[in-house]
Parts: C-alpha cells; structure tokens; sequence
C-alpha cells in the first residue's frame, strides 16, 4: 500500500512576501507618527524674530501637548484673534501631508509663539518703581530670557509701555521675549471687536497648542526649555478671574 503524503502548501512569491511586509511596517509608522504629532508632539516653524534670542528666526521647535501650560512657559497658539495679516494658504499638497503625518514642522501662518506671563485672574502690571514687571503683585526677574543686542549688549526692558491689567477667565496674557520687536498682548489692550475693551489682547485657552520644550533644528541650536524660576514665587490670584478684562491702564496702547 502506497503511503499518504501531504501535499506542502505553495510557497509564496520572495518579492511579494518582503512588498507586504514593508507596506504593513510603513503603513504602521505613519499611524504612529500621525498620533505622536495630534496628542503627544508636534514640531513648528513659525518665522518671528518676537522671541529672540530664546528662539532665532526660523527655528523650528517642538512642541509637547501631554502636560498643561504655566506662567513662563513658551507657548504656540493658533492666531484666531488675527493679530497676522491674512495670508493665502499653502497649495503644496505634499508638504502639507508631510506636515499631517508629523514629517515635517508646521510652517502655517496662522500659529504665534510667546511666552505665557499671565494666567486667568492674574494682576499684571509694568513697571514697579525698579522698572520690573510684576504678576499678583510679584516683581519678575526677566534677564534670563529678555532679548540682548549681539552688537551694543544692551537688554530690552520688560516694557516701554506701562500697563495694568487683570486677565479674564478662560484666557492668558503672552508677550515676546524681544520686547522692542513683538506685537504681544499689550498692543491690543486698546483694541476691541464687538467684546468688551481690550478683548483682542487676551487669548484664549483653547487656541493653546502646547508648550514649547526646545529647538530640534538647526542642530547647531539644539537645546532643551526650561521655565524660569522666576515665576516660580508668584501666587495664585487672590480673586476668581473677572468675565471681562480688567484694564486699569494701558488703554491707550497701539502697536
């Protein structure tokens, strides 16, 4: 009697199998790319000179969106009160699904970078009797962060102009590190829509992307963000934040 023998199965094309296996493992790394970059980090290039020399013109830096925000952190936000001219939108279809897919750093001209100087309730006001701003009645020491002159070594002062103000609920007030050069939240005290006074100078919680937490290029930049400890002694606001801004000076402001 014969014996039985199993057929073996047909082996598979080599090229087909190795064709599967990498659009299965590219596939994966652009799911997993596109998560990091929505819920975890995202990189930004946005062309300002308002936060040198934390940040040079061009630089791109990454921005993480896991913990929240505090006094002193640099922070991205989406331009929605239109502080920028408006500008076409970008046409390159494959930038922009490098830029989706985390690929590539964020180059819209609807995103600003400043640092985060007062949160909801907080008492800002420049400048104390020593020309330094103070938050919740706290003098800030800025010279850490405070743009210098490459060429006199002469340091911006934390404003040439004076302001008093109380930020309302659900909204902070930012200004620029190059504080002779940023058109910041003390431009538009003066400003209004169809909101109360000054409504244009505060922004809103929610158009906050993250914070960020250090260059990534050039390479030659390449460094990391901490908050200054300067922040670190001002308390809590000692009432809840006002519905409306609280503008006691500074009114006048245009930038």
């Amino acid at each position: 009697m014969a014996n039985a023998r199993s057929k073996s199965p047909k082996r598979r094309s080599g090229l087909g199998v190795w064709i599967r296996e990498i659009v299965i493992v590219v596939v994966c790394a652009l799911v997993a790319s596109t998560l990091l970059r929505v819920f975890v980090v995202q990189m930004f290039e946005i062309p300002s000179g308002s936060m040198e020399n934390t940040l040079d013109i061009n630089d791109r830096v990454a921005v993480q969106k896991v913990t929240g925000f505090q006094r002193g952190d640099v922070i991205v936000f989406r331009d929605t009160l239109n502080w920028l001219p408006a500008l076409p939108p970008d046409t390159n279809l494959f930038n922009e699904a490098l830029v989706f897919i985390g690929l590539a750093p964020d180059e819209s001209t609807n995103y600003l970078v400043k640092r985060l100087i007062g949160l909801p309730g907080d008492h800002v006001a420049c400048c104390d009797v020593q020309g330094r701003m103070t938050v919740n009645g706290v003098p800030l020491d800025e010279t850490s962060y405070l743009y210098t002159d490459p060429t006199t070594g002469r340091q911006d002062v934390p404003s040439t102009m004076p302001f008093d103000i109380v930020v309302p609920a659900g909204k902070v007030f930012v200004m620029g590190d190059h504080r002779s050069d940023s058109e910041d939240s003390r431009c538009y005290l003066g400003r209004a829509t169809t909101g109360a006074p000054g409504s244009l100078a505060f922004i809103p919680e929610s158009n906050i992307v993250g914070t960020a937490i250090g260059i990534v290029y050039p390479f030659s930049r390449f460094t990391g963000f901490t908050r200054p400890v300067t922040f670190a002694g001002v308390p809590a606001p000692s009432q809840s934040p006002p519905t409306d801004p609280v503008i006691t000076a500074g009114g006048t402001i245009v930038c």
